[in-house]
Protein backbone atom coordinates (compact mmCIF):
# COMPACT_ATOMS: atom_id res chain seq x y z
CA UNK A 1 0.00 0.00 0.00
CA UNK A 2 1.08 3.10 -0.83
CA UNK A 3 1.19 5.85 1.96
CA UNK A 4 -1.10 8.78 1.06
CA UNK A 5 -2.75 11.00 3.32
CA UNK A 6 -5.68 8.08 4.39
CA UNK A 7 -3.13 5.80 5.37
CA UNK A 8 -1.43 7.94 7.34
CA UNK A 9 -4.42 8.78 9.39
CA UNK A 10 -5.84 5.29 9.79
CA UNK A 11 -1.81 4.52 10.70
CA UNK A 12 -1.91 7.89 13.66
CA UNK A 13 -5.49 6.46 15.07
CA UNK A 14 -4.83 2.82 14.95
CA UNK A 15 -2.89 1.22 18.01
CA UNK A 16 -0.86 2.91 20.65
CA UNK A 17 3.17 3.79 19.43
CA UNK A 18 5.56 2.51 21.91
CA UNK A 19 8.92 4.64 22.02
CA UNK A 20 11.69 2.67 20.17
CA UNK A 21 15.39 4.16 21.10
CA UNK A 22 16.45 7.07 20.95
CA UNK A 23 12.77 8.79 20.90
CA UNK A 24 11.43 10.65 23.28
CA UNK A 25 7.43 11.67 24.29
CA UNK A 26 7.11 15.63 24.53
CA UNK A 27 4.58 17.95 25.08
CA UNK A 28 3.74 21.33 22.80
CA UNK A 29 4.87 24.67 24.16
CA UNK A 30 4.29 26.81 21.19
CA UNK A 31 3.87 26.57 17.44
CA UNK A 32 6.35 28.89 15.68
CA UNK A 33 4.81 28.70 12.03
CA UNK A 34 4.99 26.58 9.16
CA UNK A 35 6.72 23.28 10.37
CA UNK A 36 8.11 24.38 13.85
CA UNK A 37 7.34 23.42 17.55
CA UNK A 38 8.37 24.26 20.69
CA UNK A 39 8.33 21.25 22.57
CA UNK A 40 9.44 20.96 26.34
CA UNK A 41 10.36 17.30 27.42
CA UNK A 42 9.95 16.04 31.34
CA UNK A 43 12.92 18.12 32.97
CA UNK A 44 11.56 20.95 31.42
CA UNK A 45 13.60 21.75 29.05
CA UNK A 46 12.89 23.40 25.55
CA UNK A 47 13.75 22.87 21.89
CA UNK A 48 12.74 22.86 19.01
CA UNK A 49 11.36 20.30 16.85
CA UNK A 50 10.03 19.90 13.11
CA UNK A 51 7.29 18.45 11.86
CA UNK A 52 7.70 16.44 9.13
CA UNK A 53 6.10 17.28 5.41
CA UNK A 54 4.18 14.25 5.51
CA UNK A 55 2.26 15.15 8.56
CA UNK A 56 0.82 18.60 6.68
CA UNK A 57 -2.93 18.92 5.97
CA UNK A 58 -3.61 15.48 7.36
CA UNK A 59 -2.76 15.95 11.35
CA UNK A 60 -3.52 19.23 13.57
CA UNK A 61 -0.76 20.02 16.51
CA UNK A 62 -2.16 22.02 19.46
CA UNK A 63 -0.58 23.36 21.98
CA UNK A 64 -0.84 21.07 25.02
CA UNK A 65 -0.25 17.83 23.29
CA UNK A 66 2.02 15.17 23.42
CA UNK A 67 4.42 14.05 20.59
CA UNK A 68 7.02 11.38 19.86
CA UNK A 69 10.16 12.92 19.03
CA UNK A 70 13.29 11.40 17.63
CA UNK A 71 15.59 13.15 19.95
CA UNK A 72 18.89 10.93 18.97
CA UNK A 73 20.97 13.56 18.11
CA UNK A 74 19.63 16.32 20.07
CA UNK A 75 23.05 16.88 21.69
CA UNK A 76 24.94 17.10 18.23
CA UNK A 77 22.61 19.35 16.50
CA UNK A 78 22.30 21.93 19.74
CA UNK A 79 26.35 21.72 19.53
CA UNK A 80 26.35 22.27 15.74
CA UNK A 81 24.29 25.37 17.27
CA UNK A 82 20.96 24.17 14.85
CA UNK A 83 18.24 25.96 16.87
CA UNK A 84 16.32 22.44 15.45
CA UNK A 85 16.94 19.68 17.64
CA UNK A 86 14.98 16.76 17.05
CA UNK A 87 12.06 15.49 14.31
CA UNK A 88 8.55 14.59 15.26
CA UNK A 89 7.86 11.05 14.84
CA UNK A 90 4.17 10.80 16.00
CA UNK A 91 1.47 12.77 16.91
CA UNK A 92 -0.26 11.17 20.29
CA UNK A 93 -3.79 11.76 20.38
CA UNK A 94 -5.92 11.51 23.75
CA UNK A 95 -6.28 7.68 23.70
CA UNK A 96 -2.59 6.94 23.17
CA UNK A 97 -1.89 8.81 25.93
CA UNK A 98 -3.42 7.57 28.40
CA UNK A 99 -2.35 3.88 27.29
CA UNK A 100 0.79 5.25 27.51
CA UNK A 101 0.47 7.16 31.23
CA UNK A 102 -0.36 3.95 32.12
CA UNK A 103 2.17 1.95 30.84
CA UNK A 104 6.02 2.07 31.66
CA UNK A 105 6.89 4.50 29.00
CA UNK A 106 5.03 7.49 30.27
CA UNK A 107 8.30 9.90 31.82
CA UNK A 108 7.35 10.94 35.53
CA UNK A 109 7.76 14.79 34.79
CA UNK A 110 4.29 14.77 33.05
CA UNK A 111 2.53 13.23 35.96
CA UNK A 112 2.24 16.73 37.31
CA UNK A 113 -1.56 17.54 38.25
CA UNK A 114 -3.42 19.13 35.01
CA UNK A 115 -4.51 22.40 36.87
CA UNK A 116 -1.13 22.85 38.44
CA UNK A 117 0.79 22.78 35.39
CA UNK A 118 -1.93 24.88 33.62
CA UNK A 119 -1.89 27.58 36.20
CA UNK A 120 1.63 27.85 35.77
CA UNK A 121 1.67 28.41 32.13
CA UNK A 122 -1.42 31.01 32.09
CA UNK A 123 0.83 32.67 34.80
CA UNK A 124 3.98 32.35 32.38
CA UNK A 125 1.72 34.07 29.24
CA UNK A 126 0.48 36.68 31.35
CA UNK A 127 4.07 37.65 32.59
CA UNK A 128 5.56 36.98 28.97
CA UNK A 129 2.69 38.67 26.94
CA UNK A 130 2.52 41.54 29.40
CA UNK A 131 -0.91 40.98 29.68
CA UNK A 132 -2.75 42.12 32.97
CA UNK A 133 -5.33 39.89 35.15
CA UNK A 134 -9.31 40.75 34.22
CA UNK A 135 -9.52 41.40 37.75
CA UNK A 136 -7.80 44.45 37.80
CA UNK A 137 -8.85 45.57 34.67
CA UNK A 138 -11.49 48.34 35.55
CA UNK A 139 -13.73 48.51 32.65
CA UNK A 140 -16.79 51.12 32.87
CA UNK A 141 -18.91 47.89 31.78
CA UNK A 142 -18.28 46.33 34.73
CA UNK A 143 -19.00 49.44 36.90
CA UNK A 144 -22.34 49.67 35.35
CA UNK A 145 -22.60 46.16 36.02
CA UNK A 146 -21.74 46.35 40.04
CA UNK A 147 -23.90 49.88 40.22
CA UNK A 148 -27.08 48.16 38.61
CA UNK A 149 -26.10 45.50 41.15
CA UNK A 150 -25.90 47.14 44.22
CA UNK A 151 -29.64 49.04 43.24
CA UNK A 152 -30.56 45.41 42.43
CA UNK A 153 -29.94 43.57 45.80
CA UNK A 154 -33.38 42.18 46.22
CA UNK A 155 -33.39 39.89 43.01
CA UNK A 156 -30.23 38.19 43.59
CA UNK A 157 -30.95 34.58 43.14
CA UNK A 158 -27.37 33.51 44.67
CA UNK A 159 -25.61 33.08 40.86
CA UNK A 160 -21.95 34.91 40.52
CA UNK A 161 -22.66 38.21 38.07
CA UNK A 162 -21.49 38.39 34.65
CA UNK A 163 -18.32 38.92 33.16
CA UNK A 164 -17.78 41.16 30.24
CA UNK A 165 -16.59 39.52 27.26
CA UNK A 166 -13.12 42.08 26.33
CA UNK A 167 -12.91 39.80 23.22
CA UNK A 168 -16.13 40.86 21.54
CA UNK A 169 -16.23 44.82 20.20
CA UNK A 170 -19.06 46.64 21.16
CA UNK A 171 -21.13 47.76 17.80
CA UNK A 172 -20.95 51.60 17.61
CA UNK A 173 -24.77 53.10 17.66
CA UNK A 174 -25.08 56.20 15.35
CA UNK A 175 -27.95 58.65 16.88
CA UNK A 176 -29.79 60.15 13.83
CA UNK A 177 -31.38 63.41 14.58
CA UNK A 178 -34.64 64.42 12.92
CA UNK A 179 -33.58 66.79 10.09
CA UNK A 180 -31.17 63.72 9.06
CA UNK A 181 -33.84 61.15 9.22
CA UNK A 182 -36.04 63.43 6.96
CA UNK A 183 -33.47 64.10 4.44
CA UNK A 184 -32.72 60.47 4.11
CA UNK A 185 -35.67 59.75 3.56
CA UNK A 186 -36.08 62.30 0.97
CA UNK A 187 -33.47 60.65 -0.74
CA UNK A 188 -35.63 58.05 -1.42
Amino acid sequence: MRGGRKNLKKEALQGCPEPQEGQLIMQVVSLRGSNLIEVMDSMDSKTLAMLPAKFHKSLWIKRGSYVLVEGSNREKASEAGSKVTCMIVHVLFDEQVRTLQKSCYWPEGFNVDKCQRCSETSKERSDVNGVTNMDKLDLPIQKEQENHESEESSSDDGLPPLEANCNRRTPQQLDLTSSEEETSDSDL
